[in-house]
């Protein structure tokens, strides 16, 4: 740890600018870019037993997301991993959701849409609780909405300024379902905060990545794991209508893990309850999990 960063051993513990401090002191200014534009970069890290999973992988998508908007990169890939593993170590529970984002910084001049020049970005990392999915969710499945994806196309890039994403969420949560599927030029492009992963006649489909959708660290697992253990799958644009007569829907993400949507716009997924290419794949996920992200 450098001369510059003192350590607070209190509960709630997070990194702002070189601080590790209780989170009630954590103050930023209202000049900043991030809370002014949304103008800045995260990442949102799953933990478990106090080990970042594919903390690297995480990083190289932090890196491409701050080279797509223009910020240097503040932290080296060494200097990011030091400063992550601390803030697990200084928080509570052993699985963890550690967040950190990046922004342009504050440019206590003037508010003005062109990048200001020579300011340090501003860096905080914070952690909770990892919270998966119940079992009750995972043996009945969730429901779903569908909407038009009317978000900007560098959705390959994570940046802070969602609120495209949040108001398509919010469709779900107003009609008491747990995600929103995406379609865009009558393609499936993804949830409004997960991976959408769609099997037909026993061959798993997933849409390729591109700059209309968040490249997924999940995504890349169920992929893996399909092709180790020798579940069929294509990689290719998914229309609209294949979903909706889809044997089974899920969707991914590092919270959720692999979840099965059994219901889309009111209307049931095949038969209308999780389908045996879940059920085997939430399986190889637990497996995995416990084989390799707890190692």
């Amino acid at each position: 740890m450098s001369g510059t960063e003192r350590c607070y051993q209190l509960p709630m513990t997070i990194y702002l600018n070189g601080l590790f401090m209780p989170l009630v002191e954590a103050k930023v200014s209202v000049m900043d870019r991030g809370f002014l534009f949304g103008d800045g970069a995260y990442e949102l890290i799953p933990v478990y037993s106090r080990r970042p999973f594919r903390l690297g992988i995480h990083l190289e998508r932090l890196a491409s997301t701050l080279t797509g908007m223009r910020l240097s990169n503040p932290h080296s890939s060494a200097d990011w991993e030091r400063l992550v593993t601390k803030i697990i170590l200084l928080n509570d529970p052993a699985d963890q959701s550690v967040y950190l984002q990046v922004t342009r910084g504050v440019a206590m001049d003037q508010r003005n849409h062109a990048f200001p020049k020579n300011i340090p970005a501003t860096v905080f990392i914070m952690s909770e609780p990892l919270l998966t999915p119940g079992s009750d969710q995972r043996e009945r499945g969730v429901e779903a909405v569908s909407a038009i994806d009317f978000r900007w196309l560098r959705c390959d890039l994570k940046t802070i300024s969602a609120l495209a994403n949040c108001l398509l969420r919010q469709q779900a949560i107003d009609a008491r379902c747990t995600e929103t599927i995406l379609f865009r030029d009558g393609l499936l492009t993804e949830g409004a905060a997960s991976s959408i992963f769609v099997v037909c006649d026993g061959m798993l489909l997933v849409p390729p990545k591109s700059h209309r959708m968040l490249p997924g660290i999940t995504y890349d697992i169920v992929l893996e794991l399909a092709a180790a253990h020798g579940l069929p799958y294509e990689i290719r644009d998914i229309c609209e209508n294949e979903v909706r007569t889809a044997d089974e829907v899920w969707l991914t993400s590092s919270t959720k893990e692999v979840l099965p949507i059994v219901r889309l716009d009111g209307q049931p997924i095949g038969k209308g309850h999780p389908g045996p290419m879940f059920a085997c794949m939430y399986d190889l996920y637990q497996q995995f999990k416990t084989a390799v992200m707890r190692c």
